[in-house]
Parts: C-alpha cells; sequence; structure tokens
C-alpha cells in the first residue's frame, strides 16, 4: 500500500506555481482549473486536494531537484485497486514546469497517467536527469492527442524522443518541441508516429535547414498535415522544400516559416514540394520580394509584413486564391489584402501557457494515509 501511495504522490511532486500565489493551490470559481504553488521550503502537500475533481491543473517545481524522492517511490509498483480511481478522474489537460525531474520518476508518472483521460501534456523548463529504465513491450503511458516541450534538457541527449515515444500510446496528433537542446534524433530507434498531424518546431533558432533533415526522421511522419517552422533558422523556401523531400514528407497542406530571415537565392536547384500543400506563411521574413520556385499552386500564400516595395505581378506569384500583403511598405497594400484574403487561414502553434494539469490530483486520496508513515523530511 505505501508503495502505490508514494507512486502516485510522486505526481504531486512535479508541481508547483507562482510565487505570488497566497496559498499552494487555487482552484477558479468552476472548479476547472487549479494552479499549485510549492515552491516554499516546506511546503503543504495536503493543499492539493483542492484540485481533486479540476480538468486544467498546472504545477511548477520554483526550480527544485526531485532526486530525493527516489529513494521513497517504488516507480514500477502495482497500482492496483488505484486503476479505478485515476480512471474516474476528469483530468484532461497537465502543465507541469520548472524542476529537475529524473527520468524514472518522469516515466513513473507517466505509466500511472495512462489510466487516466490526460489529453494535453506539456513540460516546461524541465531538466530530466538519470538513465532511462529498459524499454517496454507496450506503451504503458496517457493516450495524449497534444504534447507540448519548451525547453526541456535530456541527459540521454539524441535518444530522448525515441525513449518518450516509447511510453506513450500512438494517438499523439500533435507535437510542439520550442527552445530543445537537441533535435538531432536518434531516427532508428524512433518509432513511426501514425497519427500525428501537425509538428510546430517553432522558436529553435539554432535548428537551420540541416538540422530540419535530422529532426525530420524519413518515413516516420506519415500523416504530417502541417509543419511549423516560425523562427527556426531557416535561410530559403528551396532549402525547406528539399529538407521535406529527403524526410518523404508527403502529406503536408500547411507550412509556417514566418519570423525567419528568409533570402531569394537566384538560380536555387528546383525542388518539388509535396503535392498537398495549400498553405505557405511566408510573413514577417525580410523578403523584398517573393521568392522563386514556390508551389505553383497555392489556397493560401501570405506575405505580409516583409519589405516588398510594389505589388507583386502575376507572373511573380503562384497562382494563389487568397493573397495576404498587409504591411509591406507599398501604397495601399493594406486595403488590397483586405480585399482579396478572405478565408485565410494561419498555421498557430499550440499555445504552451494555456494547457493546464488538472484531477491528477485525486491519485493523492491516499496521501495522508502514506504522510502518517512516511514522515519524508521537509514535507
Amino acid at each position: 500500500m505505501e508503495r502505490v501511495l508514494s507512486l502516485l504522490l510522486l505526481l504531486l511532486t512535479l508541481v508547483h506555481a507562482s510565487p505570488a500565489t497566497p496559498e499552494p493551490c487555487e482552484l477558479d470559481e468552476e472548479a476547472v482549473r487549479c494552479s499549485c504553488n510549492f515552491s516554499d521550503p516546506q511546503p503543504d502537500w495536503s493543499s492539493a486536494f483542492l484540485c481533486t475533481g479540476a480538468a486544467d491543473v498546472e504545477f511548477y517545481g520554483g526550480g527544485r531537484s526531485l532526486e530525493h524522492f527516489l529513494k521513497r517511490v517504488d516507480t514500477e509498483a502495482d497500482l492496483g485497486q488505484f486503476t479505478d480511481v485515476i480512471r474516474s478522474l476528469p483530468l484532461k489537460r497537465l502543465t507541469v514546469r520548472a524542476a529537475r525531474v529524473p527520468t524514472r520518476i518522469l516515466f513513473g508518472a507517466l505509466r500511472v497517467l495512462g489510466y487516466s483521460g490526460l489529453q494535453e501534456l506539456t513540460l516546461e523548463n524541465l531538466e530530466i536527469t538519470g538513465t532511462a529504465p529498459p524499454p517496454l513491450l507496450e506503451a504503458t503511458g496517457p493516450n495524449l492527442n497534444t504534447l507540448n516541450l519548451r525547453n526541456v534538457s535530456w541527459a540521454t541527449r539524441d535518444a530522448w524522443l525515441a525513449e518518450l515515444q516509447q511510453r506513450l500510446k500512438a494517438g499523439l496528433k500533435v507535437l510542439s518541441i520550442a527552445q530543445a537542446h537537441s533535435l538531432n534524433f536518434s531516427c532508428d530507434q524512433v518509432r513511426i508516429f501514425p497519427a500525428l498531424a501537425t509538428l510546430d518546431l517553432s522558436d529553435n533558432p539554432e535548428l537551420g535547414e540541416r538540422g530540419l533533415i535530422s529532426a525530420l526522421c524519413p518515413h516516420k511522419f506519415p500523416t504530417l498535415q502541417v509543419l511549423a517552422l516560425r523562427n527556426a533558422g531557416m535561410e530559403t523556401p528551396s532549402g525547406v522544400c528539399s529538407a521535406l523531400a529527403a524526410a518523404s514528407v508527403q502529406q503536408l497542406q500547411g507550412l509556417d516559416l514566418s519570423h525567419n530571415s528568409l533570402r531569394v537565392t537566384e538560380g536555387a536547384p528546383s525542388c518539388k514540394w509535396p503535392s498537398q500543400l495549400n498553405s505557405l506563411n511566408l510573413s514577417s521574413t525580410g523578403l523584398e520580394q517573393v521568392p522563386k520556385g514556390l508551389p505553383a499552386k497555392l489556397s493560401v500564400l501570405d506575405l505580409s509584413y516583409n519589405r516588398l516595395d510594389r505589388k507583386p505581378r502575376p507572373d511573380e506569384l503562384p497562382k494563389v486564391e487568397n493573397l495576404t500583403l498587409k504591411g509591406n511598405p507599398f501604397p495601399d497594400s493594406d486595403s488590397y489584402s483586405a480585399t482579396n484574403n478572405s478565408g485565410v487561414v494561419t498555421i498557430a502553434a499550440p499555445s504552451f501557457l494555456a494547457v493546464g494539469l488538472s484531477g491528477t490530483l485525486a491519485l493523492f486520496l491516499g496521501y495522508r494515509f502514506f504522510e502518517e508513515r512516511l514522515h519524508p523530511p521537509g514535507f
């Protein structure tokens, strides 16, 4: 019993919220969103019961290490009767921020969450330490729809994606990785993402087009439809096209290259874009003219907030249904866009701040029992 409760408690250790919060945990008036701050030197962990039943929960760790919990929890304990409790939780979104988390604790927590209805997980400003347990024959973690990772470092370096993927069920549809310490994945270890439709690698300015080839492990993203590469060190549309071709990304429909410093290269080798690509965002890229070699036909082309000094001629553009030129330094660029961009689709990144963590705290129904028997120092 104590081992199981210890395992459930490890989820609670992955949290802590803003230092300005008067109480460790706060629940909103609708009892939907709950946030906890356990950054106090001696936090009141029992306040987490306030969050039991919330669907959106956020934990902030204050940068502290959770290494000492390895001595107190069995990350492979049999959950037994607690699986029914976990299944009953309303947990949909979980955010964990600012902590040093051993890999064994993270993967143990994912195993517990595998019995929940968790749909969206955000990990931000975390340092994942230590080696991973041996790979499992079958994924035991949650069947996530969305996974957001921002500024997460991994002791396992290039192998981290493959090791994390082994713990998650195969239903992931949206993957966002920002400020990554390594995107040079061990592609031979990475499995196919059979359902992934959106991949966001924005805010990785060191990635570049060569790094993109390494990140887009060939044939691992067969259902990819949207790729976001804002502020990702991209240099030319043709270079991105070559990377997509090298990775055999064939089903892509939307590509966001905004907020890169793009340049136009004369005599760039021709490249065949994915045949279904219909939306291309080149806004805020510093372009002074329309690049050559764009897809021949697009539903949406966004060239807003660039340095175009005149309206492009038809022969300089692909055949495009919705063209946006707003914010360029030629007369009437705003009004031109306003009358020609109805239905423009923009590719937006999943928000890293809107994702929360909730009902997980019902996992700690046995917390008081556990506390009375272990009395770990500092609690």
